[in-house]
């Protein structure tokens, strides 16, 4: 059971005072185009890339690698988006998760749910459900599955109360 060997109240402490939970998404040689991508779409700021050339000598990447992206850093407000173009051999196609945006804003989430979609698949219409006003999923055009969420005032105050929504 993670963080059983903490007390309670240190749990706590942990969770929000020492630790943020960010992705780090994995692409194919797309991910400066991506992350360049992301920055328009969510209105962020990369704050940070790094090409595989930029490492010491002694990490050497092959010619037609060193342009590519060993790390980037993208925020978004308090949110960290990371990423990095994982070496040909290792590069496996993004699935079991999605990259979740939970929004306040009915428009703002029609128009970058509108955004991560050019390109890419829909597969799930952006909609009213029953627990929120608007609720979309799609795969963008860099192979990333994003989830679009925009609860009814209802659920974003129950989950304010609980600390779990800002």
């Amino acid at each position: 059971m993670p963080g059983a060997s903490l007390k309670p109240n240190q749990q706590d402490k942990v969770n929000t005072t020492t630790m943020q939970l960010n992705p780090y998404l994995s692409f194919n040689g797309q991910c400066e185009a991506a992350f360049k991508f992301y920055e328009r779409c969510l209105g962020g700021k990369i704050e940070c890339i790094m090409p595989y050339e930029s490492r010491p000598a002694e990490y050497s990447a092959p010619a037609e690698w060193r342009k590519k992206i060993l790390h980037v850093t993208l925020r978004v407000g308090d949110q960290v988006l990371m990423g990095a173009d994982a070496p040909p051999d290792r590069y496996q196609k993004p699935q079991g998760f999605s990259v979740t945006l939970r929004l306040k804003d009915q428009a703002e989430a029609e128009r970058i749910f509108k955004a991560l979609a050019e390109k890419g698949t829909v597969e799930m219409a952006l909609q009213e459900t029953f627990w929120a006003v608007r609720f979309g999923v799609l795969v963008d055009r860099f192979g990333i599955p994003w989830t679009v969420n925009c609860e009814r005032p209802a659920c974003l105050d129950a989950a304010s109360d609980q600390g779990n929504y800002r």
